[in-house]
C-alpha cells in the first residue's frame, strides 16, 4: 500500500503521510512517491492547492526513517540519500502553487525539514519542533541548516541542532515560523485553502515567485522564469519567432 495519499477536492490536493506506525517517518520509497505526487500536482492546472498534513495526532513526520538509512554505507549515505531527499524537498518548496502544512503532531528532523518546504504551517498546541540529529550522531541533512536558517533565527536553530532543544507550538507562533496554532490544523488548512482558491492563480504564482526570489529560494532560475515570462508577451518575441519560422530578418519595433 502506498504510504503517501492524495486526495482531491475541487481545486485543492490534500496529500497525507500514512506510515503512523513510525510515526509518519520517511523513507526511500516515500520520497519517490511525494516526488511524483508534487510533479503531477504541478501539471495539473485544475489543482490550485496543495494541503500537507500526516495520519494519525502524534506525529507530522518524526523524519527520516533510521532502519533504512542506517544501513547504507558513507557513500550511499551521502550520494544517494541526502540528495534524494534535498532533490524532493526542493521540489516540493518551488512548486508554483500555494502549499500548507497542518502540522497535526511533532515534526522532527526531516519532519521538520518537510514543514519548512510549505508556505504557511499551522501547529497543533501539543506539537513541538526539532532537529535532533546530533543526539544520534549525524547532522541535519534535508536542508535542516539552510532552509530554516531563512525562515528561523540563527540562534533558535542552534539551539535546536546543537543543544537538542525543541520549539513548542506557541514559541514557533512567536518567531514566525507557523501562521496559526490549532486544536484541528487539517479543519483550518481547509479554510483557508477555500479563501485563498479564489485568488488569481497567475498573481498568486507570480508573488510566489518574487518571494522566493527575495528569499533566495531558487533566485537564480525564478528572475530568469519572470524575464521570460515578461518577454514572452512582447510583439519583439512573436516578431522574431514568426521571422526565425520565415527564415528572414526579423523588424523589431520594441512593443
Amino acid at each position: 500500500m502506498s504510504r503517501i495519499r492524495i486526495d482531491i477536492d475541487g481545486s485543492v490536493a490534500e496529500v497525507r503521510l500514512c506510515n503512523s506506525g513510525k510515526l509518519n517517518a520517511l523513507d526511500s520509497v516515500m520520497l519517490d512517491q511525494l516526488e511524483e505526487i508534487y510533479a503531477a500536482v504541478e501539471a495539473d492546472r485544475d489543482v490550485r492547492l496543495i494541503l500537507l498534513t500526516g495520519d494519525g495526532d502524534r506525529a507530522f513526520c518524526a523524519g527520516a526513517d533510521i532502519e533504512e538509512w542506517s544501513r547504507l554505507s558513507p557513500r550511499e549515505f551521502a550520494r544517494d540519500w541526502l540528495r534524494r531527499g534535498h532533490r524532493v524537498f526542493d521540489r516540493m518548496a518551488r512548486i508554483s502553487k500555494p502549499t500548507i502544512a497542518a502540522i497535526n503532531g511533532h515534526a522532527f528532523g526531516g519532519g521538520l525539514e518537510l514543514a519548512a518546504t510549505c508556505d504557511i504551517r499551522i501547529i497543533s498546541p501539543i506539537a513541538t519542533l526539532g532537529l535532533p540529529e546530533t543526539g544520534i550522531g549525524i547532522v541535519p541533512g534535508w536542508s535542516g541548516t539552510q532552509r530554516l536558517m531563512r525562515l528561523l533565527p540563527e540562534s533558535v536553530v542552534k539551539e535546536m541542532a546543537l543543544f537538542n532543544r525543541r520549539l513548542s507550538a506557541e514559541q514557533a507562533l512567536r518567531l514566525g515560523f507557523v501562521a496559526e496554532i490549532s486544536d484541528d490544523p487539517l479543519a483550518l488548512g481547509r479554510e483557508i485553502a477555500s479563501k485563498a482558491i479564489n485568488l488569481s492563480p497567475a498573481a498568486t504564482e507570480i508573488a510566489k515567485y518574487m518571494i522566493h526570489a527575495g528569499s533566495n529560494e531558487d533566485r537564480a532560475a525564478l528572475i530568469e522564469a519572470i524575464g521570460g515570462g515578461m518577454v514572452s508577451s512582447t510583439w519583439d518575441k512573436a516578431e522574431g519567432t514568426k521571422a526565425f519560422r520565415q527564415k528572414r530578418k526579423p523588424k523589431f519595433s520594441g512593443q
